[in-house]
């Protein structure tokens, strides 16, 4: 049987891939500046996490005024 490609499934490693590669490029240059990695970016890691699993039991909103 042939493989059947998963193009979002390969679509989002390609995505974290490419963010993981810039986390490191970005904690490289602080590390060469001497700066310490601001905690923003942890910040906004846990933000999205809780958004993610925030209940979804509301009915989406329409304005059609």
């Amino acid at each position: 049987m042939a493989f059947k490609p998963n193009y979002n499934f390969q679509k989002a490693e390609r995505a974290r891939a490419k963010a993981q590669k810039k986390q490191e490029k970005l904690k490289r240059k602080a590390e060469a500046r001497g700066d310490e990695p601001d905690g923003d970016t942890a910040a906004a890691d846990t933000a999205d996490n809780a958004e993610a699993s925030a209940p979804t039991d509301a009915a989406p909103r329409t304005d059609d005024a």
